[in-house]
């Protein structure tokens, strides 16, 4: 029965509708770079050859740029290495390139390549060359924003609450958090806007919370990244937790859950929202009535909003 539900949360984490949820295993990304007028497939952000530091970049059809930036990150339970195209399946892709946005997507390490906080070293990474090379690809490094949806959304909000940590302890655990990917180490990592689509945050209470899912078996999504069950292994998910992290200065926040998401509990969203607020941070919470994990939340009533964030965001830092 567990792998059962861990097959279905591979696929429900593409936050697509149950009818589409294969087609990522047969999508061609170069037919989905049609969207877009000019674009870059399968760049090699770290220089390793790694299927989980390769991205896409894909330029909006109108307007000459630069053209600001969204970073987006695939949900897969952290379990896959190379599902970067999904981000046009879902179609939020497509909302921000027609609404002016250049669109990164990224693949990650899996849980299965290597255990935390290798996928937030890939992050950072991928930033990091995007910045670094922005001019040549047509970008504008004067605003990047990132989103994700499910592991990636968590991903998403880490990046986005470590944005002025390098390296920290948490519960007797030292961690680094920047890692050194790469050719670019000396530039910034940091991101301008988040946009959080029902990303886990504190693995240890997800249980408790209600979910059809065993967070706290040690076969669980959440156990396989940190390396052992979950509540066994308390400071190293608290090292894996966004919320951690957050301090003054983190980038503002638009975090979108369905309150029938089944997988990743809502209270999830909840407890970032919480400790967000009580730093004094710019953050909004969109609890969707119905929502599921996807279904019901990605979907264009949302994505307008958070593009609507993402605009305001890049508008009020241009001022």
């Amino acid at each position: 029965m567990k792998k059962i539900l861990l097959i279905a949360l591979t696929l429900l984490t593409m936050g697509v509708s149950a009818q589409n949820r294969d087609q990522p295993a047969t999508i061609d990304p170069a037919k989905l770079a049609i969207q877009s007028s000019t674009h870059w497939l399968d760049l090699d952000y770290v220089g390793d050859g790694h299927t989980g530091h390769k991205l896409d970049i894909h330029l909006p059809k109108a307007g000459s740029g630069p053209f600001p930036v969204v970073i987006s990150i695939y949900g897969s339970a952290w379990r896959s290495n190379s599902w970067k195209a999904n981000t046009f399946t879902t179609g939020l892709g497509q909302k921000l390139l027609d609404n002016g946005f250049a669109v990164v997507s990224i693949n990650y390490r899996s849980s299965g390549d290597a255990q935390f906080p290798a996928q937030i070293h890939d992050v950072k990474a991928a930033i990091r060359y995007i910045r670094a090379n922005a001019e040549k690809f047509g970008l504008d490094n004067g605003f990047i924003g990132i989103t994700g949806w499910s592991s990636g959304g968590h991903l998403a909000a880490l990046a986005g609450t470590t944005n002025a940590t390098t390296r920290t302890t948490v519960q007797g655990l030292d961690i680094d958090v920047e890692g050194n990917l790469g050719r670019y180490t000396q530039t910034s990592s940091k991101v301008d806007a988040v946009v959080d689509w029902f990303g886990p945050t504190d693995f240890l209470i997800m249980d408790r919370c209600g979910s059809t899912l065993q967070h706290d078996a040690a076969d669980s999504p959440e156990s396989v990244l940190v390396g052992g069950p979950i509540q066994e292994n308390t400071a190293k998910v608290a090292l894996a937790n966004p919320i951690s992290y957050v301090q003054k200065g983190n980038p503002p926040f638009m975090i979108l859950h369905g309150d029938k998401d089944p997988l990743v509990p809502h209270c999830q969203s909840e407890k970032l929202q919480e400790k967000l607020k009580a730093e004094g941070l710019p953050s909004e919470l969109v609890i969707v009535p119905g929502g599921g994990h996807g279904p019901g939340v990605m979907i264009d009533t949302y994505y307008n909003k958070a593009v609507a964030f993402l605009k305001s965001e890049m508008k009020g830092r241009k001022k």
